[in-house]
């Protein structure tokens, strides 16, 4: 199963989350798509027609979800300006004491799934600060209004909106309740349906895989993700090089899957300082910084990032907020010790 992110961090939206547009009666199961798709859940699935169409009945349109789908921060905005909505002082603060306050399950999430505690916190971080903002809209409202009124992707929507039902039941949760963000993405780390399907699991033992309230189960979930889109342990992630490329080069590849190898680039005249074979996959970006622009060299564990939502900004953001946890947590561990040898 491939995972389609098609949103951003709450933190991007929050307007929409918090001032949503009114609610509209979406009557959809009332027209053909509806009627398929109660049909579909019932053969496919063994749902009861009558249950189908009493949630589509329930599902609010909402226009501000197609507004803000239209318009995703990842296409909109440069580099810089991404930047400084997620490096910011106080997502750094608070990243490491949530490190430091479930180290148990970090610690044991890195031993067991090989990604850095660093690199999970920074996806809870970029996608809800921690937990603080899961999202407001009602994730049966998202998903119905995506599904049978977006129509550039409502086949995809649909499907999610299948799967939602389907980890419901799974799950013993009412579909009624749940809330997410403006794609119906939920929990710490805004997992759509089908990942939290395939992806979440139970971390603490309790016999229940929650990532909506339990920071635990995220943890191991966000892991698992990665594990299963082959993060390789130990891997280097990205680094800037000089930026030397034209932009007609063909090394500056539009594809987020990476074309190259190092030695292509070495031959071009970048020497990264990372310790990766010739032979390694790897694809040059360039970012719009603040006072000039940037070439940065990316490798296969960058790619794994943009698994989880499909922009090299975004992919950016956690890398970079990543290392700056990474350096917080070495300084307060260097500062412990000393104040604990005088």
């Amino acid at each position: 199963m491939k995972a389609v992110r098609y949103w951003i961090g709450i933190g991007l939206t929050m307007g929409c989350l918090w001032f949503p547009t009114l609610a509209l009666a979406g009557q959809y199961e009332k027209t053909p798509e509806g009627r398929e798709f109660v049909r579909e859940m019932a053969e496919r699935y063994g749902f009861e027609t009558e249950r189908v169409s009493e949630l589509l009945a329930s599902a609010q349109r909402r226009d501000s979800i197609l507004d803000a789908i239209s318009r995703p921060a990842e296409k909109t905005l440069e580099w810089y300006e991404y930047r400084r909505i997620f490096m910011r002082e106080e997502r750094i603060g608070q990243g490491v004491e949530f490190l430091q306050q479930h180290q148990e399950a970090f610690e044991r999430a890195e031993n067991e799934y090989g990604v850095p505690a660093p690199v999970i916190a920074a996806i809870i971080g970029v996608e809800t600060w921690y937990g603080t903002y899961k999202g407001k809209y009602r994730v049966l409202d998202a998903l119905a209004t995506l599904a049978f009124d977006y129509p550039p992707r409502s086949r995809f929507f649909r499907s999610e909106l299948a799967q939602y039902l389907l980890m419901t039941r799974e799950q013993g949760f009412d579909p009624l309740e749940l809330t997410g963000s403006y794609a119906g993405a939920m929990g710490y780390g805004q997992f759509i349906s089908s990942s939290y399907r395939h992806y979440a699991i139970d971390f603490d033992g309790d016999g229940v895989a929650d990532i909506l309230t339990n920071p635990v189960d995220a943890i191991g979930s966000v892991a698992n993700y990665f594990r299963a889109h082959h993060w390789q342990p130990g891997g280097p992630v990205a680094e800037q090089v000089g930026n030397t490329l034209p932009e007609s080069s063909r090394l500056l590849s539009r594809e987020l899957k990476p074309e190259f190898t190092v030695n292509d680039y070495r031959q071009a005249g970048i020497v990264p300082e990372a310790d990766v074979p010739d032979d390694a996959d790897a694809r040059a970006i360039r970012l719009v910084g603040e006072d000039e622009q940037q070439l940065w060299l990316t490798y296969h564990n960058f790619y794994v990032i943009t698994r989880y939502n499909h922009s090299h900004l975004y992919a950016m953001a956690v890398h970079q907020l990543a290392r700056a946890l990474e350096a917080r947590v070495e300084q307060a561990e260097i500062k412990d010790g000393v104040g604990n040898s005088s």
